[in-house]
């Protein structure tokens, strides 16, 4: 079977690396991929969102399997064009994505069916949304209803930040039309866990949980990334837990779209904060998290393609899904300036230099005679494995000071919560 993972972040190489080892898989084309994704498969010249183009090609190429890693072009609607061709392909169609590339949808959707999410008000205009605001009491959470690559939710402390927020997303539009409208939501307090779960729009099967870090400094100081390190699993949010989740909010979400006409194949993954009061719903996304991914998928025991299948063809109730009980660590090394402004095309060194258990995912790099070089903001995924949270932190951070580019930075705190 040839497949194509689109996409060109540490998601889609991790989602390569596990699926590079099913015994099904004859040929891997990436697009657009990066440098690490170029040593295992094939790299197309096509970019993530040129969904009519991927088409072709994967209509040229055979392709037999072809999965989505991005939002955006779920979000396009690259999922309906390969289905209209016959392509088999893993994600869910752009009306099932709205769970994500709409808040104001996934919120709505939340409170008709019952699923126990933070209290909110939408706005579509920004008076109304500043008086609201102005009555409120801090801290409050300002979110962009469309997409905006992990930046459109703000936790404000003060009622100055949260006017700030709104007035840049609605008045300077700093999102585009993502900030068209606006949801005003009561910050949940407790603990932050992402649960993913596969699904075939009929049964339901949760994956292993993770925990990312947003803030780009050390102390969740600083803004807001698009991750910088994730770990699983989390000690807090055990099977009792898990299961709870199915209940209360993965299986309500998977029927409440079928109900609303928008049948949900796929992975959804769950934002939770588990309260005083249980777990409840952040937020949806339509895919696979980053870096939450580089963290599960090397726990990952079942053949990737074969679960990707079942999805596809509706028998994910036929097929069991195995995990390790190791838990991994993975950090994030980032360009200097990120998630502002920032350089690329420093080479990097040390990549050969890491122990040979330690995964290192690729993202923003490209390679160019024989060098690799900065390419993006968040640079790489360093992950290891353990029989502890503590045996695989500190193996990866005893790895990564062997890794450097200019300007290289790095949280030094992802897990420690989980060792005190």
């Amino acid at each position: 079977m040839k497949i194509l993972v689109i996409g060109s972040g540490a998601r889609e190489h991790s989602l390569v690396w596990k699926l590079s080892q099913s015994p099904r898989v004859t040929k891997l084309y990436v697009a657009p991929g990066n440098a690490g994704t170029g040593l295992i498969a094939e790299n197309l010249g096509i970019q993530a969102t040129d969904i009519h183009a991927l088409t072709h090609v994967a209509k040229e190429k055979k392709i037999g399997l072809a999965v989505v890693g991005p939002e955006v072009p779920l979000a396009a609607g690259i999922v309906d064009l390969f289905q209209g061709r016959d392509i088999p392909i893993f994600g869910p169609d752009r009306e099932a994505t709205k769970i994500e590339s709409s808040k104001v949808f996934a919120k709505e959707l939340m409170q008709k069916y019952g699923i126990p999410c933070a209290k909110s008000r939408i706005f579509s205009s920004y008076r109304e949304a500043k008086d609201y605001t102005s009555s409120q009491k801090p801290p409050i959470v300002v979110k962009a209803d469309g997409l905006a690559a992990g930046k459109g939710a703000i936790v404000a402390y003060s009622i100055d930040d949260a006017l700030n927020a709104l007035s840049a997303i609605m008045q300077d539009r700093i999102l585009g039309s993502a900030g068209d409208q606006v949801l005003v939501e009561e910050c949940l307090e407790g603990k932050e866990v992402s649960l993913l779960a596969l699904t075939d729009g009929k049964a339901v099967v949760p994956m292993v949980p993770a925990c990312d870090y947003k803030r780009v400094f050390d102390g969740d100081q600083g803004p807001n990334t698009g991750g910088m390190g994730a770990y699983s699993p989390p000690n807090f949010f055990d099977t009792e837990m898990m299961n709870m989740v199915k209940e209360t909010i993965l299986e309500p979400a998977v029927r409440a779209m079928a109900k609303e006409g928008k049948p949900y194949k796929g992975v959804l993954y769950a934002g939770l904060m588990v309260t005083d009061d249980g777990p409840k719903a952040l937020e949806f996304n339509a895919r696979f998290g980053d870096p939450e991914n580089q963290v599960m998928m090397p726990r990952l025991e079942s053949d990737l393609v074969e679960i990707m299948l079942a999805v596809i063809e509706g028998r994910l109730d036929e097929i069991k899904v195995e995990w390790s009980d190791e838990a991994c660590v993975g950090v994030v090394v980032a360009s200097g300036g990120y998630p502002g402004s920032y350089k690329t095309g420093f080479p990097i060194t040390g990549l050969d230099m890491v122990d040979k258990d330690i995964l290192v995912f690729h993202a923003g790099t490209r390679a160019e005679g024989g060098v690799i070089y900065t390419d993006g903001g968040r640079v790489l995924t360093v992950t290891a494995r353990g029989k502890s949270i503590v045996e695989a932190k500190e193996k990866v951070y005893g790895n990564l000071p062997r890794i450097r580019f200019q300007g290289c930075h790095y949280r030094k705190d992802i897990a420690q919560r989980e060792v005190g």
